[in-house]
């Protein structure tokens, strides 16, 4: 059907390269006259350029001179001439869509092109990638065509301080990562003085690795925390109570999901471990909570798979990259459930004062771009998330890579057999191999069983990365092994040594396929850059997560019938498509649950950029603006009590006695204002009654205070009940969102109703800080040494929502009658009961 769809409408992609090859065309013939051109003559292109803009010309139209500037100018100043391919790669990022280009073929540069056009505007360029170390090398390479050019470069690094910040988001392009982008944001909507903003308002970026951070980390969420006292004892307990329960008997696993419930039986226990009559009291919310949180450490999360204990440290391990991610926290008190089962201090939980996810701030630019190797598979949600469109672009030389069939193996045990037997024959022939492992612990394992095998090798994971440039480098060498956890040193390039052609390139070794394609592709990748040789296997076994999970009891019957043994594989082309099918699946899965979190988190974004606007609007204000906001916030809070007591039709039953008890109480004072004042009087006349009092007591308080005191007295109130009704409101609505999937069970759709109701929540919290703001306008006494303050000290900054990721199962080797106390299989030299078989 597709092949016929194809014929009738033709390929798009196809269609897509056509129309960029026209650029192309264009672009080179203008080679000449550039290369004629002085380097001052050169330079002077950029003002030109600008001016032209300013004067109405846009640069869609300057494209093609533009581009034909920065080639030119990447030759004179970086000695390299960019690609027709890389040409067609920066003309998508332009129109804001990805550019798919393959590993080595030259994004860092395609992305020159882009940047230089659209920082003419002078309304500031972000060039974004997955660490620090590749930002600042970018911002140092590529920085010097920029500067030859005469455009300014900044690198945003963690450790700046604000003006150092301000100073490089000011600059025409600023390199930096996803993560600090996103908490400068969050940071710049908490400042007490506009001054102390470091942002300018959100432009164009350029996405490094963009499938990395809009899909793989889409969900993570940024937050700025602050300390939230709570005892640790609660913790203690629970764990001391989870290590007694037993798996089916007291709760259960399910491995699909990774979810992990407690079973009547368990239920029971808990309810008599801490003598309680019923667990799902609402007084014990909090237990049950503790008790399901210390449940998931011990179930579901893994040490050395899904975190590692470093100096007495829970450290995060990135599924997706292999690297640590220190200074990352679990959210909603995984994180000290996983400190108590490790034995080690439990933190104090935190306080969210401000969060956004990946997706909805990089939605918030004007014009999004993104470019990696491996798109295509995630094209719809690319289209549908965040209207971009992928473009596939041509490799300059064409791919001989020798992508083989999947080798298929009954157990764990063969598998990893057959993986270091072939990897041992590789290194023995000089050839440079590269082993892609899915778990930090697979990659020790094949370390002991390579160093057994007396295979010298280095392994690249989250224990290690600090090495990581260094070790990539070099694993093009002759001879060279090098483990990686999945897509560790992913953004730098693995060149090959002297003479290794000869020997067929790189060869990659897959030890697991990963639940995404993308993250398989991308090893496969590292091998066959620029037109080189080189091949990669994927070896696989029936015990692996992504077989185990989707269907592969039909090929392990199959294997059985046949009488196959651990060294005989399957080698077929359809087990491999059964494998993509299954991936497929999980793709598909993981997609749907994006767009659910993303359905929710749309909910809450609406009203951030309503407060984060109107917050703005309170720290921009100058002269009376802002007394004309906060006499319409008292007049919104006393019409809804004049409302409340007059809704009766007849007047005689109004009751004007509480009307006038709560402005006594929170905005005038029994000598401003008495039941007389506005008896008689219909609604309308009521509270135009009560604004004349509030504006003439307003006049008396200007009259007392200087007019520099009377506008800072005014935001001191306003940023105090704004941030803490927000801070609050950010907790309610998590606690909402968490306990809103059980409507589903009154019929009721979810996400509606989490619509409702936090709409509904938001108008609370509106109408609570009119109510608050009206009472301390009114009421407080100003003091002369009047200051800003913020609602929360000792913030940090953390990236939460950890534990929403997939999970990686250990893996493990099974291997008949092994005794509890005899050697583990896997090499290590402990006991097998300490080691595999705990």
């Amino acid at each position: 059907m597709a092949g016929i769809l194809k014929k009738i409408f033709g390929d798009g992609n196809q269609k897509q390269l056509k129309r960029l090859q026209k650029y192309v065309d264009l672009i080179e013939a203008k080679e000449p006259e550039m290369e004629k051109l002085s380097d001052d003559q050169l330079k002077q292109k950029t003002e030109e350029f600008k001016s032209r803009y300013e004067n109405g010309e846009s640069l869609d139209d300057m494209l093609v001179e533009a581009y034909a500037v920065v080639r030119e100018a990447s030759k004179r100043v970086l000695n390299m001439r960019p690609f027709p391919v890389q040409i067609m790669g920066a003309v998508a990022l332009h129109e804001g869509n990805i550019a798919e280009m393959k590993t080595g073929e030259g994004k860092t540069l395609a992305s020159t092109m882009p940047a230089y056009l659209n920082a003419l505007s002078g309304k500031g360029v972000h060039i974004i990638t997955v660490n620090e170390y590749l930002a600042d090398r970018d911002a140092k390479e590529m920085g010097q065509l920029f500067e030859f050019l005469g455009l300014t470069v900044g690198f945003n690094a963690n450790s700046l301080t604000k003006e150092e910040k301000r100073e490089a988001y000011y600059c025409d392009i600023t390199y930096g990562t996803n993560n600090e982008y996103g908490f400068d944001y969050l940071r710049d909507n908490m400042v007490l003085y506009k001054e102390q903003m470091v942002q300018r308002p959100l432009n164009f970026a350029i996405i490094d690795e963009v499938d990395s951070i809009l899909i793989d980390e889409a969900r993570t969420p940024l937050i700025i925390s602050g300390s939230k006292q709570k005892s640790a004892s609660l913790y203690e307990q629970a764990n001391s109570f989870v290590i007694t329960l037993k798996n089916e008997t007291d709760y259960t696993y399910d491995e699909k999901t990774k979810g992990v419930q407690l079973t009547e039986e368990g239920i029971n226990k808990a309810e008599s471990y801490f003598n309680l009559e019923n667990l799902y009291d609402l007084s014990n919310v909090s237990l049950t909570h503790h008790i399901n949180q210390a449940l998931k450490a011990h179930v579901s999360m893994h040490r050395d798979t899904d975190y590692v204990v470093e100096e007495d440290e829970v450290v995060i391990v990135d599924q997706f990259t292999g690297r640590l991610m220190k200074g990352r926290r679990y959210s909603d008190g995984l994180h000290q459930a996983i400190e108590a089962k490790e034995g080690l201090k439990i933190q104090n939980e935190s306080m969210t004062l401000a969060s956004i996810t990946f997706q909805n701030f990089f939605r918030m630019y004007n014009k999004l771009s993104g470019m990696t190797g491996t798109a295509k598979t995630e094209e719809e949600e690319f289209r549908n998330i965040y209207n971009m469109d992928v473009i596939a672009i041509p490799t300059n030389k064409p791919i001989v890579r020798d992508d083989k069939p999947d080798m298929i193996y009954k157990s764990m045990e063969g598998k990893f057999k057959a993986a270091v037997q072939y990897i041992k024959e590789r290194h023995e022939a000089g050839q440079p191999v590269l082993v892609g492992t899915v778990a930090v612990e697979t990659s020790e394992l094949i370390s002991q069983l390579l160093k057994r095998a007396g295979v010298k090798h280095n392994v690249l994971n989250a224990k290690n990365h600090y090495r990581e440039a260094e070790i990539i480098e070099n694993a093009g060498q002759k001879g060279a092994v090098t483990i990686a956890t999945n897509m560790a040193g992913r953004g730098t390039d693995i060149k090959l040594g002297e003479g290794v052609k000869e020997l067929g390139g790189l060869a990659v070794i897959g030890t697991e396929r990963h639940e995404s394609r993308r993250i398989d592709n991308q090893l496969r990748g590292r091998a066959g850059r620029q037109g080189d040789p080189g091949l990669s296997q994927f070896y696989l076994s029936m015990e692996d997560e992504l077989m185990r999970r989707f269907g592969s009891d039909n090929l392990s019957n199959m294997m059985e019938r046949l009488g196959m043994d651990d060294t005989q594989p399957i080698e077929s082309k359809m087990v491999s498509r059964a494998v993509e099918s299954a991936q497929k699946r999980v793709e598909g899965n993981n997609f749907d649950a994006r767009k659910t979190v993303l359905s929710y988190d749309d909910v809450l974004r609406e009203q951030r950029e309503i407060i984060y606007k109107q917050r703005f609007e309170v720290i921009d204000a100058e002269g009376n603006e802002l007394r004309e906001i906060i006499e319409n916030m008292i007049e919104s809070s006393v019409q809804r009590v004049v409302d409340t007591h007059t809704q009766d039709e007849d007047d005689a039953n109004w009751d004007i006695q509480a009307i006038v008890e709560y402005l006594h109480g929170n905005i005038l004072t029994p000598e401003d204002i008495t039941e007389d004042d506005i008896k008689g009087k219909d609604v309308e006349e009521i509270i135009e009654a009560v604004m004349e009092k509030v504006r003439t007591k307003y006049d008396q308080k200007e009259e007392e205070l200087s007019e520099e005191q009377m506008r800072e007295f005014e935001k001191v109130i306003l940023l105090r009940s704004v941030d803490t009704k927000w801070m609050d409101h950010i907790d309610q609505m998590d606690q909402l969102r968490q306990g809103i999937h059980l409507r589903a069970y009154g019929q009721n759709d979810p996400l509606r109703e989490y619509q409702i109701e936090g709409f509904a929540m938001f108008e609370e919290m509106v109408a609570s800080i009119e109510d608050e703001v009206a009472k301390y306008i009114m009421k407080a006494q100003i003091r002369d040494n009047l200051q800003r303050q913020a609602v929360v000290k000792n913030t940090q900054a953390v990236s939460g929502g950890q534990d929403e990721k997939k999970k990686v199962k250990k893996p493990y080797i099974k291997k008949t009658n092994v005794g509890r106390n005899d050697p583990c299989p896997c090499g290590s030299g402990k006991k097998y009961k300490n080691c595999h078989g705990n």
